[in-house]
Order: C-alpha cells, then structure tokens, then sequence
C-alpha cells in the first residue's frame, strides 16, 4: 500500500510540475503578446499621426508596466530565442505585409528587488511596487521597432512570473484515484488474498500441534486456491498414515499380548521356584516395552484435545502425585494451550530421569519471547557432550548395566520430545558449569507458524549466552 500510494504522489507531483511550467509559459506568452501588440497599434497610429500629437499618443500608450518612448536608437538588442521571435512575428503580423522595417525583441530575466520604471511617478511607482510584490522572478522585454522617418519607437515592458496555484481539482482527482484504488484493490482484493491464507497458517499451526481440523475451503486467488488444495491433500495423507499406523500397532500390541500372557501361564506352571521367577520377570519386562513401544509410536493421545492450562498449576500437582519429589520453583501464572495428558507425562519422563541419575531434580517455568520455557536441573555426573543428542534415540541407554531399575528402557527422553515437537516446540539438554544437567523445555504459548523449534531453540540460547 505504501509502494501504490509513493507512486500515487510521484506521478501527481510531476503532474503539478509539468501543469505549472506550461502554466507559466502560457501565461508568459499571453503578456508577451500583449505587450506586442499594443507596440504595434502604437507604432501604426505614431505613423499616421502628426508630429504634435505623438507626444500625447504616447503618454497615453504609458501604464506602470508598459513604457514607450521614440528615439534614434534601439534599445533593444537582436531578436534571441523561441520568444523573442515568436513576438517579432507578432508584431510584424499586426503591421501588415507591407511592413519591412526592422524590429528587434530582447528578453532577460530580473530577480531580486525590483525597481520602478524611472518615467512613473511616485504615486504609479507605488503601484509599481505593490503589483510587482516586491522581490520576485520577473522578466523584461525590450522592444524595438523601426519607423520610416528612421526613428525608432522602444518598448520597455515587465511581467511577473505567475505565483504558484495548487490546482483544486487535480487535488481531487488525486484523492479519489487513490481511494478507489486501496479500497478496491487492496481492502478487496488483498482481503481475499490474506484472508485464506491466514486460516491456512492457523491451520498449519494446528496440524503442528496435532489438534483435528476439518477440510479448509479452497477460496481466493487461483495461487491460494491451490496451496489450500495441497495443504488439505497433505493433511488427509498424514491423518490416513498416522491411523493406519495407529491400527497397525494397536492390532500388533493386542496379539503381542495373547502370546505374552499364555507364556506367562506356562511360565507360573513351573516348578522350580528360581526358574518361574525368571521368566515372570522377563515376561513382565516384555510387556512393558510393548506398552512403551505402543506409547511411543503413538507420540501422544491423538483423541485428547487442547486446551488452556496453568502450567504452575500443573507442575504442582505433578509434583504432589508423583512418588518422586522433586523442587518446584514457583511462578506467575502462565496459561499455555496443550495436551494436559501427554504433556504431563513428557515432564514426568524427564524430571524421572534426572532423579533416576542424581536423585534430585529442580523444576522451574517462566515465559521468554513468547514461549514458555521450563528447566529441570539436577546435581548428578551430566552427559558427554557426544552423547547429549543421542539420548533421544530410542531405546538408547548411557546405563550399559541393561536394568531396569537403573537405566529403564531408554524410552523417556524420546517420548518426551516426541510429544513436546508435537506441540510446536522443542527440548534439548545441556551440561551445568557447576556439574549435573540441564534440561530446557520451549513451548510456545501461541502460534507461530513462521518460526521453526529449532530457531526458537537457537534464539533463546543466544539470548541466555
């Protein structure tokens, strides 16, 4: 709009500069030929008269800006430039073609302070001076024209260049052309354009999220019409792979479970008391990595929907239901519109897994550009700066001891990206100065689709270096 409105301007001030100059020239060449031809009703009636009224023909033919006066001499110069010979034509069209005499014509501008002609009075040069306003861009023509008695009739004459008017209606015309042109082309049109495309960026951010949307309408310019159709082409491909995906498992868990409970059965039928508990055991652990394998892969509940929850408040009762205490630093309240369910259980995953390596854990929350950032240190032996990316793979443990009860199934940390990505955001670890790990957790409290995990990441870094 700015871009259509400075060429708006432009074009109207070279219109006004334009206007204005052939204003002018008009207006010079009006008083020029005026001027010319009183000179040359002058100089015909000069010729007719006799000696004892020229006198007075002349004093008559006077006026604050026109002088005239008969000498031997021209006072006036050769004829120069386009002006100068366009008024000689004048004045030699309005004495006829008889005439040949010689007529000279020079033009010269005056700027500054303008005199008086020195044959008014004080009371016309009064006149003078109020007409002229003072200082001013004037011009001077003198003129000459040739009798045939060879005396010279001289013309001395001034006008003042016309003062600068601002054209009303061009105005107008300027004001109603840029009107129509921002209320027809970008209230109409661009709301047409940036109206879908908003709904398709709060879709974007929504799928990112993992919330059900319903199929958007394809409206607007052709551009737009085809980006939805691909956005709601894209969103049926990922929602049919995600429930295939879902039923595979859900269908793979159940029949795991059969086999895995009649072993169980076999299992409890054994004799030998050291043998039944092995395998008791070994089926136990079996179906829990089926169990966690299934949570994984789903990354979070796809039927929970979003909504908006204090997260101190949740922090707290986490922290009062879990059997594993941890600190809590208490905040403001910062709402954030999540998945309270799976959210809940990628904090707990972390904030286990620092108690798992260092028996304490220290939780704090508060909002940075937008996004809400929580921390989860604790005071144990930290990681090597190789291995802090790889401890989001699944089933990767640091614990080579292969127990459960130190090192678990190696699913806590992926799961907890899995569904902190799935809610926009990000999470990474870094090793403490003073020894033991930092966990940093950003998500962002609303959309921004135009931001990636990753830049919000790099930027909160760079802000807290």
């Amino acid at each position: 709009m700015l871009l259509v409105v400075a060429a708006l301007v432009a074009a109207q001030v070279v219109s006004l500069w334009l206007f204005v100059d052939e204003r002018s020239l008009a207006v010079r060449a009006a008083l020029g030929f005026e001027a010319a031809g009183r000179a040359a009703n002058v100089a015909r009636l000069i010729e007719e008269a006799p000696d004892n009224l020229q006198d007075s023909i002349l004093r008559a033919a006077n006026s604050p800006l026109v002088r005239f006066d008969l000498s031997g001499e021209a006072t006036a110069g050769n004829s120069d430039g386009s002006d100068g010979g366009l008024i000689e034509s004048r004045v030699r069209a309005l004495l006829g073609g008889s005439y040949s005499g010689d007529i000279r014509v020079e033009l010269h501008a005056i700027e500054g302070q303008i005199l008086p002609m020195p044959h008014l009075s004080a009371e016309m040069a009064e006149m003078h001076r109020k007409m002229m306003h003072g200082a001013v861009f004037a011009l001077e023509m003198n003129l000459s024209i040739a009798l045939s008695d060879g005396r010279w009739l001289n013309v001395g004459t001034r006008f003042e260049r016309p003062p600068f008017q601002w054209p009303f209606y061009s105005m107008l015309t300027f004001i109603l052309t840029a009107t129509i042109i921002l209320i027809a082309v970008f209230w109409f049109l661009m709301t047409r354009f940036t109206g879908p495309l908003r709904r398709l960026v709060g879709a974007v951010d929504r799928l990112g999220r993992g919330e059900e949307i319903s199929e958007l309408p394809a409206v607007g310019p052709s551009e737009v019409r085809e980006l939805t159709s691909t956005f709601n082409r894209m969103q049926d491909r990922l929602t049919r792979f995600v429930a295939d995906r879902t039923r595979l498992l859900a269908s793979l868990g159940h029949d795991l479970r059969s086999p895995l409970t009649a072993i169980r059965v076999r299992a409890e039928m054994v004799d030998d008391e050291e043998t039944r508990n092995s395998l008791v055991t070994s089926v136990e652990e079996m179906q829990t990595m089926v169990e966690e394998t299934l949570t994984f892969a789903r990354g979070m509940s796809a039927s929970e929907a979003s909504q908006s929850v204090d997260i101190g408040a949740l922090l707290e009762d986490l922290r009062t239901g879990s059997p594993v205490p941890f600190l809590l630093d208490s905040g403001p309240p910062i709402c954030v519109r999540i998945r309270p369910t799976a959210m809940r259980r990628a904090l707990r995953n972390v904030i286990e897994n620092a108690v798992r390596y260092s028996g304490n854990a220290h939780v704090a929350y508060s909002v940075r550009d937008g996004h809400l950032m929580i921390t989860v240190e604790d005071d144990g032996p930290g990681i090597p700066e190789t291995e802090l990316e790889r401890v989001f793979d699944p089933f990767f443990r640091l614990e080579e001891s292969r127990s459960l009860e130190t090192g678990g199934h190696g699913l806590g940390l992926s799961i907890a990206r899995t569904i902190i990505t799935a809610h926009g955001g990000d999470i990474w670890l870094a090793n403490r100065e003073e020894g033991g790990l930092c966990v940093s957790i950003l998500v962002p409290l609303e959309a921004t689709p135009h931001e990636t995990a990753e830049d919000n990441r790099m930027q909160w870094i760079n802000s807290s270096a």
